[in-house]
């Protein structure tokens, strides 16, 4: 089943979401949608549990409930299972940051959800390529990212590595995704028209 993307109008008409999904029973059917304000507890709760795994980059309730806009999230239920932030690091580079699948939901797809929203909304906001600083990799080239070096996103280096206690020593992957835009194909006028 492909992700479900809900309106702001049908999402005002939900119920706010509030919980956090736990380690058990968790639907594969989830639905993946923008944040909203009603999400931010629950977006911070999923964030700082996972935190503890040492991931993820710290976010406070207040960065998270300022960048709202920038999130989706999947709900099963009432229950958020993910998240991802839409992070630009410019005109041309954003990043995909606080990616976090509770930990029931993982292996069922979720975070390709996420990724593949987040990577449509990108697209829509005209940038060039997505990014993402990971001690994972391999899950990212699953997703058509390429490993490069560092120096490839200075605009990551200047926003958070420079100031990181991990600066240099954090075992991090630098992984980027062109975005490739499909341009209808016009055919060439005839030589005869």
């Amino acid at each position: 089943m492909s992700p479900t993307l809900i309106g702001i109008d049908e999402l005002k008409s939900r119920p706010a979401s509030v919980g956090v999904a736990d380690e058990h029973e968790v639907n594969a059917e989830a639905i993946v949608r923008p944040a909203c304000d009603a999400d931010v507890d629950a977006i911070h709760r999923l964030v700082s549990t996972h935190m503890t795994e040492g991931r993820l980059l710290p976010r406070s309730r207040e960065d998270i409930a300022a960048r709202i806009s920038r999130f989706i999230v999947a709900i099963d239920g009432e229950r958020v299972i993910g998240c991802v932030d839409l992070a630009p690091l410019s005109r041309q580079v954003a990043e995909v940051r606080s990616l976090v699948v509770a930990g029931g939901a993982r292996a069922c797809g979720i975070g390709r959800r996420l990724v593949h929203e987040l990577e449509k909304r990108a697209l829509a906001s005209n940038f060039e390529s997505l990014t993402a600083f990971t001690h994972t990799p391999g899950y990212f080239v699953q997703l058509g990212f390429s490993i490069v070096p560092h120096t490839w996103v200075p605009e990551k280096i200047e926003a958070d590595c420079r100031t990181c206690a991990q600066f240099r020593h954090c075992g991090q992957y630098a992984v980027m995704l062109p975005l490739i835009r499909m341009q209808a194909r016009v055919p060439a006028p005839s030589a005869h028209a």
